[in-house]
Formats: C-alpha cells, sequence, structure tokens
C-alpha cells in the first residue's frame, strides 16, 4: 500500500515515552504542514457524511486540535473527551487500556446529535473505544471515527461494525 505524501513528515522518536515504544510525533505536521493535514482528514469523509454530521468530537488533547479544525472547516461544533478533573458537570467517564498502562476518559451529557471522534493517533483503540462508548453513554450517536496516524499492527479496533477511517496507516 503507497503510504500518504504526510507521511514522511512524521517524525519517530524511539523509547518515548517509556522504553520499548516507538512514538510516531506529529509536531512536524502541524508546524509545517497543517492546513494540508486538515484537508486530508477531511477527505476521509464524503460531502454527504460531513452534512450529516452535528459535531466532532476531540479525545484529550491532540483529537482537540484535529477536532476543533475540522469543526471549523466544515462549520460544526465541537465537543470535548477530558482527562479526570478537567470537565464540570461530568456525567460519565470510563478507564481504559493504552500501550503503555491505562487512562481515563470523561464527557458531559450529550444531547442524540450525531458525531464524529477525533484523535491524533490510535495504537491499541483504547483511548478511541472509551470516547465511542462515552459518547454513546450520555447521548451522542457516533457516524464515524477519525485519526491521523493508525498503528494498525497494534489494534482491529471498530465501534458498531465502524472502523476508524486514517490519513496514515503503519502496518508494523
Amino acid at each position: 500500500m503507497k503510504q500518504h505524501p504526510l507521511a514522511q513528515y512524521l517524525e519517530a522518536v524511539p523509547d518515548f515515552p517509556k522504553e520499548g515504544i516507538l512514538f510516531q510525533d506529529i509536531s512536524p505536521l502541524l508546524r509545517d504542514h497543517f492546513v494540508a493535514t486538515i484537508d486530508a482528514m477531511s477527505l476521509l469523509f464524503s460531502a454527504k457524511e460531513w452534512a450529516e454530521v452535528d459535531y466532532l468530537v476531540g479525545v484529550e488533547s491532540r483529537g482537540f486540535i484535529f477536532a476543533s479544525a475540522l469543526a471549523l472547516k466544515h462549520d460544526k461544533g465541537f465537543v470535548k473527551v477530558r482527562k479526570p478533573g478537567k470537565l464540570p458537570n461530568v456525567h460519565a467517564s470510563m478507564e481504559y487500556g493504552l500501550e503503555y498502562g491505562t487512562d481515563k476518559l470523561e464527557m458531559q451529557k450529550g444531547n442524540g446529535k450525531k458525531v464524529i471522534i477525533c484523535d491524533d493517533l490510535i495504537a491499541t483503540g483504547g483511548s478511541m473505544q472509551a470516547a465511542a462508548k462515552l459518547c454513546n453513554e450520555v447521548g451522542y450517536e457516533v457516524v464515524g471515527m477519525a485519526c491521523l496516524v493508525d498503528l494498525k499492527a497494534l489494534n482491529s479496533f471498530s465501534h458498531d461494525g465502524m472502523t476508524v477511517r486514517s490519513v496514515i496507516q503503519f502496518d508494523d
């Protein structure tokens, strides 16, 4: 499979944040190719799909970057999924597994609207799965999931039959 041209701007950082992890740093993309990155993520969904979405959900913290930019581009609202203690009026929370530990996410009450969940990278799928379950639990309808980078070798995640759409994929 041919890799997306933006993949060349990722920086692989060995042993970060823990030994044995090869971290894919998106900082060069954000710094030098932000508009192209958002445009590429936008193309993951059709015009019809964008028309049916109400909100973009950003998973803390780098998911905020992509979800808010896509919300602005498509004239949609933005909803946050936060780590504990950073969100008032929490309606639901969920613990999940990471490639290198565990964490927890929280959300405020939803309103039945349709959402696309965004994050920077999917490794094990833990945070995306937690965000999708939280969205459903608080009252949103998940109609799509997107990320910039998918480490496919580490996950086979899907939610209600939907897989995460990504711009850049690593199979090994």
